[in-house]
């Protein structure tokens, strides 16, 4: 086995720097209630910038994410990757949109997509741990926003209009992009309209796998599948635009903005009776899902010159959303899932030099239907009241954070009238020790809860993505999260590294406990309660070099995680160990990003699981800007992703064997700012 760990040491302790020089940028996290700045490396979140997710190449949310450490992606073919922090997913982690929860319907099942745009964006910003109750309420795992510029708070200081345009070999696909920003008669106005259009992606020879009676019943049809050399149905379409405008003030910001996506993607596979006889056929059954959302937004603050409360902010969002899965032929009627939802909030700010405080309050209510031929929940409503206080202290060598949450949920099941109504708090703080003025030891404790969602509690029918018929269950009780975090943080002139250590003990965990019975051919599963532990590490070490009037960063970084019952078996789909490293460049216009991610084999597994074998994923990235004329930028990026073309799946996706990752891609995109 190759010794990469022995290597990156004998590089970061033997290699003299010319000159070694380390600048940590500092940056705001705009989803937080409490509006304070921080350093990207020590703090437990992350902060990717736009330039780096858009230089990458089109993916989605969860594979842009994916090599953050502490942070996977569940995937369901190239459209579909949900984020997983920490070994949570689903309803556990909160997908915001400029600090405002997207409600759409990927908790209802891994093949939906999470409705989100990354085009234009400025930033994603990733909580882990105690310190994501300050941002959104039930989040035991973590959230993940997406912040642009729809609604500016700040004036446009000058006119920005910018075109791009991509290209990749794995899917034989394109992208093309448009964005306009800018302060006319004083009101700022912002655009951007996105189109995708990808085919089925190529994956390496043999990556598919079947199961043994698949082997048994149709041997040489699966030769023929598999020599195929990519993924059948795994073609994806997308387009969006958001129109957003805003005023600006002494006084504060008041502005609206207005979004629709739509998308065609394939379901690669989706289980059931059919597949084998698709596969006898030599063909695969093409099965298709149609989205169409719409959102209006309204966010606003008022700036008070006299009293205790310094701002009001205010914001209202309206959202609806639909989701079409149907049999491209028609012989089945489809099925529809749509979310008609709708949040108010209002937030009252307080501070001095050294303590900031903030009093909040959400309401929001969510209808949820699902009808045709998977029709596996019922018609449900679900109504949330969350307060919540908020505080901070920063003194000369500690820092505090401090939430409290309490919260109203009502669930509701329209078609059986079955009624949950809970009442729970949740509370967290963070201390924080500064030492000398390179390293920071923080400390951080929340006990959060999280009502069962509608499908845990009312689910019942055949659910074809997970391959089972889940049923739901009423008695569910409140889930309860007790989150230790330990982080040690040190960033010198040379060196920077970081170590998290986490331990999340979880009171009845909701998970699917399959049965030995079937119904419909589909294993039979219902939602229990079950105590778990969760625990792992996260950890980072990284040398800055000046070379060639550059700077030369390379790192390694490492996360684990281990997910057990009560009863010492293990948790499934738990995310196994990696390693990654990096080497990036950046000398005035030109940067340079080298990252190989070492995902290791999963042998800690539920007895109704398989292991997973582990690969290594190679990419690089290359960006180069080139000055056209005094008012016109054109940054062209070139991107290899799985160079080395390994088979490779996700441990957490329901269907790691029928669904591998794609193969080799090559691609290069341009973005030409005017």
């Amino acid at each position: 086995m190759r010794n990469y760990n022995l290597f990156l040491f004998c590089i970061l302790v033997l290699v003299e720097p010319i000159v070694a020089q380390l600048e940590i940028e500092e940056v705001t996290v705009s989803a937080a209630i409490l509006q304070h700045s921080l350093n990207a490396i020590d703090d437990p979140s992350h902060v990717i910038d736009g330039e780096a997710i858009a230089s990458n190449g089109t993916q989605s949310l969860g594979e842009s994410i994916d090599g953050l450490l502490g942070v996977a992606s569940s995937d369901f073919g190239s459209a579909v990757g949900q984020p997983i922090i920490r070994g949570m997913s689903g309803s556990r982690v909160k997908i915001l949109t400029n600090g405002m929860v997207v409600r759409d319907v990927s908790g209802l099942g891994s093949d939906h997509a999470n409705d989100v745009d990354l085009n234009n964006i400025q930033q994603i910003e990733i909580v882990r741990g105690p310190a994501s109750l300050l941002y959104a309420n039930g989040t035991i795992g973590g959230i993940v926003n997406i912040v642009d510029n729809s609604i500016a708070r700040k004036d446009f200081e000058i006119s920005l209009f910018k075109l791009g345009g991509e290209r990749q070999s794995v899917n034989d696909g394109y992208s093309s992009q448009l964005s306009y920003q800018g302060n006319l008669s004083g009101l700022n106005f912002s655009a951007a309209l996105s189109n995708y259009n990808f085919n089925n992606f190529n994956i390496p020879k043999g990556a598919i796998l079947h199961t043994e009676e698949e082997d048994h019943d149709g041997e040489e049809n699966h030769d023929e599948e598999e020599g195929l050399g990519y993924l059948a149905n795994s073609d994806y379409e997308n387009s969006a635009y958001k129109i957003g405008v805003s005023k600006v003030g002494d006084w504060g910001y008041l502005g609206m903005s207005i979004s629709d996506i739509e998308s065609l993607y394939g379901i690669p596979f989706h289980g059931g009776d059919d597949h084998e006889e698709e596969l006898t056929d030599h063909r695969v059954e093409r099965i298709i899902t149609r989205t169409e959302s719409n959102a209006v937004n309204l966010d606003g603050a008022y700036v008070l010159s006299q009293g205790a409360i310094d701002r009001v902010e205010y914001f209202y969002r309206a959202s609806d959303y639909a989701l079409i899965e149907s049999h491209e032929d028609g012989d089945e009627p489809p099925t529809i899932f749509s979310n008609d939802a709708h949040e108010l909030g209002f937030r009252l700010n307080m501070g001095s030099d050294t303590t900031s405080q903030t009093l909040a309050m959400n309401i929001s209510n969510e209808k949820i239907a699902i009808a045709g031929e998977e029709a596996f929940l019922p018609n449900t409503n679900s109504d949330e009241m969350t307060l919540g206080y908020y505080a901070r202290r920063d003194l000369s060598f500690l820092h505090a954070d401090f939430g409290l949450r309490h919260e109203k949920v009502a669930r509701k099941n329209i078609d059986e009238a079955v009624n949950i109504k809970e009442n729970n708090t949740s509370a967290a703080f963070t201390l924080g020790r500064y030492i000398g003025d390179s390293l920071d030891i923080e400390l951080s404790y929340a006990s959060v809860a999280r009502v069962p969602s509608a499908v845990e509690l009312f689910m019942e029918g055949p659910h074809l993505a997970t391959q089972r018929y889940e049923v739901g269950n009423h008695n569910l009780t409140e889930e309860t999260s007790n989150n230790t975090d330990l982080t040690f943080t040190f960033y010198g002139q040379i060196f920077f590294s970081e170590l998290t250590l986490f331990k999340n003990r979880v009171d009845d965990y909701v998970y699917l406990l399959d049965g030995t019975d079937t119904v419909e051919g589909l294993i039979r599963s219902v939602y229990s309660q079950r105590d778990a532990v969760l625990k792992g590490y996260e950890f980072e070490l990284g040398r800055s070099y000046q070379l060639a009037n550059g700077d030369l960063t390379i790192s390694y970084g490492r996360d684990t995680i281990s997910g057990k019952f009560n009863d010492g078996s293990y948790i499934p789909r738990i995310v196994p160990a990696r390693d990654i490293y990096e080497v990036s460049y950046k000398q005035d216009d030109l940067t340079f990003v080298a990252t190989l991610k070492n995902v290791h084999k999963q042998n800690d597994i539920n007895e109704l699981e398989t292991a997973t074998d582990g690969f290594s994923m190679l990419d690089i990235s290359i960006l180069k800007s080139l000055q056209l004329s005094e008012k016109s930028i054109l940054t062209v990026s070139v991107f290899g992703k799985n160079l080395l073309d390994e088979i490779a799946r996700n441990h957490s996706s329901f269907v790691k064997n029928e669904i591998p990752l794609p193969g080799r891609n090559l691609g290069i995109r341009f973005n030409m700012t005017f």
